[in-house]
């Protein structure tokens, strides 16, 4: 399955175009490199995508076309979230 649509479905970004552009921005890997928004997802690969302050590494658990809201979870497993924090105070002293 294309990661642009893989991303779409299990509901990881609610639009297709978001992981469209996160995969043309280079923000997102597959297995630690980077990934087009073509690339082929499978089983067992580790996606990390980067956007804002937040970076989200998950990992690929089931792959299908169409799946309800209520079982997007059984499609990856989050293995880590990072959030950025900045500290916005200091910069205009």
């Amino acid at each position: 399955m294309r990661l642009d649509k893989y991303l779409k479905v299990a509901r990881i970004l609610k639009r297709r175009t978001v992981s469209k552009e996160l995969a043309d921005n280079e923000r997102v890997l597959i297995n630690g490199r980077i990934a087009k928004p073509s690339s082929e997802v499978k089983v067992g690969d580790i996606i990390t995508i980067v956007f804002g302050y937040r970076e989200l590494t998950v990992r690929v658990l089931m792959l299908s076309k169409q799946v309800s809201k209520s079982d997007t979870a059984l499609m990856f497993e989050i293995i880590e979230e990072k959030t950025e924090n900045h500290d916005f105070s200091t910069q205009n002293e």
